[in-house]
């Protein structure tokens, strides 16, 4: 099993529907055996999963050493063969609940219970939110791969410095994991979106030469709890993202 970790320190990027349509892609174009992890406490990913929920435990349980991973999985309503590990706003609480615990193990409870899984399913991606905390640090620790959605905007690369440094940090628990890309989200054709494609590569950070493109569809999705492959699957964007999925599998 391939772990990813889809992460950025800024909101607003597509980290969520990159994560989505990136799985949605594997288990139906190629029939990969997808697991999606929400790892934010808004829940997006789960509720577009058709999982989210408070009466049911969560990856919240998985931090506080409540449930297994293995137990809590659940069937996503895009598709049948992705199962999701759902999250909500406990994660909050559970996150503040390990950090106080100097007895546990900290950044290696995730990676521990995909251990137990990864014979199940062929990937594994970690929708990370905008932030660093345990959990972040967890999902980090526990993938083989990081890919950075990237909007271009005057606030694009703000903490790109950080997160390399975490991912450096992470490296010392797991020498594995390495940078895959960037990931340019919500392109169009502009002077800025251009300058900041260039300004990534002067940077040394690795980038995906599939770009995707801005679409008002992406934002309809989120409404009908769809990917947007389903959606709207002759949008530029449907189509940039298997573009990309093809990349990934192929670079």
């Amino acid at each position: 099993m391939k772990t990813i970790a889809i992460i950025n320190m800024k909101g607003g990027c597509a980290k969520t529907t990159t994560t989505i349509n990136m799985g949605y892609i594997l288990a139906k174009d190629y029939d990969k055996r997808v697991l999606l992890i929400d790892n934010d406490k808004q829940g997006n990913l789960s509720k577009t999963c058709g999982v989210w929920s408070y009466d049911k435990p969560s990856l919240a349980d998985v931090m506080t050493g409540e449930e297994k991973i293995s137990d809590i999985m659940q069937k996503a309503s895009i598709m049948p063969n992705i199962e999701v590990i759902p999250a909500n706003m406990h994660l909050l609480t559970a996150n503040l609940a390990v950090i106080k615990d100097d007895e546990k193990e900290q950044a290696t409870i995730i990676s521990k219970e995909l251990e137990k899984v990864k014979e199940r399913f062929d990937y594994c991606i970690i929708d990370c939110p905008p932030d660093i905390n345990i959990s972040v640090i967890n999902a980090l620790v526990a993938s083989d791969e990081v890919i950075i959605p990237v909007k271009i905007d005057g606030y694009a690369f703000e903490g790109m410095d950080e997160l390399e440094e975490q991912i450096n940090n992470a490296k010392v628990l797991n020498p594995k994991l390495k940078l895959r890309g960037c990931l340019v989200t919500m392109y169009y054709n502009r002077d800025v979106c251009m300058q900041g494609k260039t300004w990534l590569q002067n940077q040394h950070y690795p980038i995906f030469k599939t770009h995707i493109r801005r679409t008002e569809k992406a934002d309809e999705a989120t409404f009908t709890n769809e990917s947007l492959i389903e959606y709207s699957p002759r949008s530029g964007a449907a189509k940039d993202y298997k573009a990309f999925v093809q990349e990934y599998l192929e670079k």
